[in-house]
């Protein structure tokens, strides 16, 4: 069994960009543990206004919302906030993973995803 506990002292905040509320909560339900504060948005534009004043130690982002692709606000969230790490969640295709990647995401995760899979790769990239 795949120990996906994630380390309490290092998981400070999560910060989900994602406009589908099933998604969002399922997001919510998935991640629900008492060492993770989570914090939601739909839009870019809200992103950006949020990131003003937090820092968090992941954000998970969805690539296609209603004011822009999250894949070209990869690069907005690394030269501001470089040391955020970026998971990026969206339909699998080729072209999405490769850029996202190339645009600074740490991980790319194609839906669906299960649980293990989200907390191994929050897991990995605070350790």
């Amino acid at each position: 069994m795949l120990n996906t506990k994630l380390p309490p002292a290092q998981t400070k905040k999560i910060f989900i960009v994602e406009d589908e509320g099933d998604m969002c909560l399922l997001l919510n339900i998935m991640l629900q543990e008492k060492s993770i504060e989570l914090e939601h948005v739909k839009t870019i534009a809200a992103a950006q206004e949020y990131l003003k004043k937090e820092e968090p130690s992941v954000i998970i982002l969805d690539n296609k919302l209603p004011d822009g692709l999250g894949v070209d606000f990869i690069s907005y969230i690394k030269q501001n906030h470089p040391d955020v790490k970026v998971v990026m969640i969206s339909g699998y295709t080729p072209e999405a993973k490769d850029i996202a990647l190339e645009n600074g995401a740490d991980l790319f995760l194609e839906k669906p995803f299960t649980r293990e899979q989200l907390y191994s790769s929050i897991k990995e990239l605070l350790n």
